[in-house]
């Protein structure tokens, strides 16, 4: 049986940092905190840097699995700050292959939907100072992946999880990053089956056609 959970809840405004000797602005950086008060369209006193990129509503919470905290600092030999990828919530038992598009869930007074995984970019490396993580993730498919809001409301650091529907085609966030960044001659069927479904946020909606395209 599985044991969902919250570990961390977490919020922050972009801030600006340096890298290298060089200036940026990034919202990965996030504080713990007690609740989250959760919009159709973002989080209060959470943003993001660059719209064109992040955020909107089919990105308003981002979550990331706990379980990989541990895989991460084994692999690298530190420790990582909490919320060190930039999510909002940090949840137990609900890994990239145990969550699919389409899934909805309670979380406190919120109803939430899995709209697409995430994009690893760059700045988990700045983030994290570790300019190997990046390509590790996107190995592992240890991305992380976002909800979009279907009912608004509070989300409190100890709010139970409850899943309302499971999504019937069962296509996990980890199957769709492996298909797209690993595999070099997907199986057609298994292409239209993620593309039907219609809760795939659009940029991964684009990327599938893309590779359907190849």
């Amino acid at each position: 049986m599985l044991d969902r959970k919250i570990v961390y809840v977490s919020k922050g405004l972009p801030q600006n940092k340096l890298y290298n000797g060089k200036e940026f602005v990034s919202g990965i950086w996030k504080d713990q905190t007690e609740r989250l008060v959760v919009r159709s369209i973002k989080i209060d006193e959470d943003d993001v840097a660059n719209p064109a990129y992040h955020g909107g509503p089919d990105r308003v919470i981002c979550a990331y699995p706990f379980e990989h905290y541990a895989h991460w600092e084994q692999k690298f030999g530190q420790p990582l700050a909490k919320a060190a990828f930039g999510e909002n919530l940090t949840l137990l038992d609900m890994k990239e292959d145990q969550v699919c598009i389409g899934d909805i869930y309670q979380i406190g007074e919120t109803i939430l939907q899995v709209s697409q995984g995430r994009y690893p970019c760059a700045t988990i490396n700045k983030r994290n100072n570790n300019n190997l993580l990046l390509k590790a993730v996107v190995e592992m498919g240890y991305t992380g992946y976002f909800f979009r809001v279907l009912q608004e409301g509070t989300i409190f650091a100890d709010s139970a999880i409850t899943q309302l529907s499971a999504h019937p085609k069962q296509i996990t966030v980890s199957s769709i990053h492996h298909l797209y960044f690993h595999d070099k001659s997907p199986d057609p069927k298994t292409l239209e089956r993620m593309l039907e479904v219609e809760e795939l946020a659009l940029p991964w909606r684009k990327k599938l056609l893309e590779k359907q395209q190849q």
